[in-house]
C-alpha cells in the first residue's frame, strides 16, 4: 500500500468512528442550545488558528531539516529573531482576548435565570406572552414534572408547545443531580433545599431525550425521560388527557414516589396538592424540616451548567435557597 493511501486511509478513519456519535448538540432543535453549539464551534475554531500552524510546522521541520536533506541551510549559531518572537508570543494573546471575549458575552447572555428576550434567530418574544412552568424534581432514580398553573404532574414524561418560552425551577429530593435535554439547552444541577432556574424555548416539534447528566447512585444510568415539543393544541389535549385521569399526587403519594426505584414507567397525575413543590424545596414533605447533605443555608449563589439559550451558550452555575 502507497504512502498516500494509508493518509487518505487515517484521514477517513475518524470520519468512520464519528459516524455513530450524536451530535445533538452541534445541531439542537432549542434557540438556547444552538446558541451553545454556535459557542463551541467557534472556540473550536479559534484554537484551531494556533493548533493547526503548529502542527503544520512541526511536520514540516521534522520533514525539511531531516538528516538525509543536505540541501537545508544549517545555522548552528542561530538563537533569536525579533519578528519570529512577535508572531510566537502576538496570535496567541491575540487569541485569548479573542475567546476572553466571547466566553464573558456569552455566559452573561446565556444566563440561566436570565428570561429570553428571542425565540430563535431573529424573533422576539412578544410582551404579552406567558412562559410555560415547571417545577421539576430530580428524585432516586427518576424525574417528576409539576405543571403548577394545570394542575397536573408528570412523572419521566416532560410535554411542552414548541415556540413558547418555559421556566424550568428545579430541585431534588436526596442527592445533587444534574437535569439535562442537549436538544433544548445546556445542564442544570438540582441540589435537595435549593432552587435552580433555566429558561429555554424549543423550537421544533417532536420527541427528545432528557436524562440526568451527573452521577447519583445504583439508578443513574436508568433516569432518563422523553421531551415532547408538540403544537399548542396538541399540547391543551395531553393536558386534558392527563387530567382525564383519576390519580391524584398528594403528600402521602409524593413520600412513596420519592422511595429509590430504577426504570420507573411514565406515570401521569390528574391533580397535585397545592403547596407540595413548595413544601419538597423547603424539605418540610414529611412534616418535619429536613437537612439536606452539603446544603448551605447562606448559599446564594448559582449552580447549573447551562450555555444555552437566548441568554447565553453553554455552562453557567445557578442556585438559590429557597
Amino acid at each position: 500500500m502507497s504512502v498516500l493511501k494509508r493518509f487518505r486511509l487515517l484521514l477517513v478513519l475518524p470520519a468512520a468512528l464519528l459516524g455513530g456519535c450524536n451530535l445533538v448538540l452541534l445541531h439542537p432543535a432549542g434557540a438556547v442550545a444552538a446558541q451553545q453549539g454556535h459557542l463551541i464551534v467557534v472556540s473550536t475554531v479559534l484554537m484551531l488558528l494556533v493548533i493547526v500552524p503548529v502542527i503544520a510546522l512541526t511536520v514540516l521541520f521534522a520533514w525539511r531539516y531531516r538528516k538525509s536533506n543536505t540541501e537545508a541551510t544549517y545555522t548552528p549559531d542561530w538563537d533569536h529573531s525579533t519578528q519570529l518572537e512577535l508572531v510566537i508570543w502576538a496570535a496567541p494573546l491575540l487569541i485569548i482576548i479573542a475567546l476572553g471575549a466571547v466566553t464573558w458575552i456569552n455566559t452573561h447572555t446565556l444566563d440561566p435565570y436570565r428570561a429570553l428576550r428571542r425565540a430563535g434567530g431573529a424573533r422576539p418574544i412578544a410582551a404579552d406572552t406567558k412562559p410555560l412552568t415547571v417545577e421539576v424534581v430530580a428524585l432516586d432514580w427518576k424525574w417528576l414534572f409539576i405543571y403548577p398553573e394545570q394542575g397536573i404532574a408528570v412523572v419521566n414524561e416532560l410535554a411542552a408547545p414548541a415556540n413558547v418560552p418555559i421556566t424550568f425551577k428545579i430541585t431534588a429530593s436526596s442527592v445533587m443531580n444534574s437535569f439535562f435535554i442537549p436538544a433544548l439547552a445546556g445542564q442544570i444541577y438540582a441540589m435537595p433545599g435549593m432552587q435552580t432556574e433555566l429558561h429555554a424555548v424549543m423550537n421544533s416539534q417532536g420527541d427528545y431525550d432528557g436524562f440526568s447528566a451527573n452521577y447519583s447512585g445504583a439508578g443513574f444510568s436508568d433516569m432518563r425521560f422523553k421531551f415532547r415539543s408538540m403544537s399548542a393544541g396538541d399540547f391543551e389535549h395531553w393536558v386534558q388527557t392527563v387530567k382525564g385521569g383519576s390519580t391524584a399526587l398528594d403528600r402521602n403519594g409524593y413520600l412513596q414516589l420519592e422511595r429509590p426505584s430504577e426504570r420507573e414507567p411514565v406515570r401521569r397525575y390528574a391533580t397535585v396538592v397545592d403547596g407540595l413543590y413548595d413544601a419538597i424545596l423547603g424539605r418540610t414533605i414529611g412534616g418535619s424540616t429536613k437537612v439536606a447533605a452539603g446544603a448551605h443555608s447562606e448559599s446564594n449563589s448559582r449552580a447549573g451548567n447551562n450555555l444555552v439559550g437566548d441568554r447565553a451558550a453553554g455552562d453557567s452555575p445557578g442556585a438559590r435557597a429557597p
